[in-house]
């Protein structure tokens, strides 16, 4: 985890005023996990990593949370999203990228993923299928992005 000498200034204060001005989605899956309410994991928000500044990481697992909007589904965004999943890969961490109609519709599943994510506990019916994407009607999953080219269903 980087000092806050390393953190450029510009990207520090840029990741302040994302802190301030969270999203409603950022801010209700906020809730759920800061203060180690999620099986006592500890989660960061607005953190710089790199060159990004990533919505949500657990450093003790490496996991990077992204929450996506529907202009993600567009090819231009989604080449963008690509290109930092793979720089956040190459970092050491894995992506989970989560639909932010999903935080609204079907929090139990998406609390879930992130469980399988830090975890590698199997799934249930919650994380996978009760619940679509705001491109239309797919079953929604969680992304882990790896080593490997992101596949982006986000």
């Amino acid at each position: 985890m980087p000092t806050h000498r390393s953190v450029p200034a510009r990207l520090r204060s840029s990741a302040k005023r994302l802190r301030r001005d969270m999203t409603d989605a950022e801010r209700k899956l906020w809730f759920r996990l800061r203060a180690h309410r999620l099986d006592g994991l500890s989660f960061r928000r607005q953190t710089p990593i790199g060159a990004y500044i990533a919505d949500f990481v657990c450093h003790e697992h490496r996991l990077v949370i992204e929450l996506d909007g529907g202009q993600h589904a567009e090819d231009a965004h989604a080449a963008r999203d690509a290109i930092r999943d793979a720089e956040l890969s190459r970092l050491g961490y894995h992506v989970l990228r989560i639909w932010n109609s999903d935080i609204f519709s079907n929090m139990d599943g998406v609390l879930e993923a992130i469980m399988v994510a830090v975890r590698g506990v199997p799934p249930s019916r919650f994380a996978f299928g009760d619940s679509t994407s705001p491109s239309g009607g797919e079953e929604w999953s969680p992304h882990i992005s790896s080593d490997s080219e992101p596949d982006h269903q986000s």
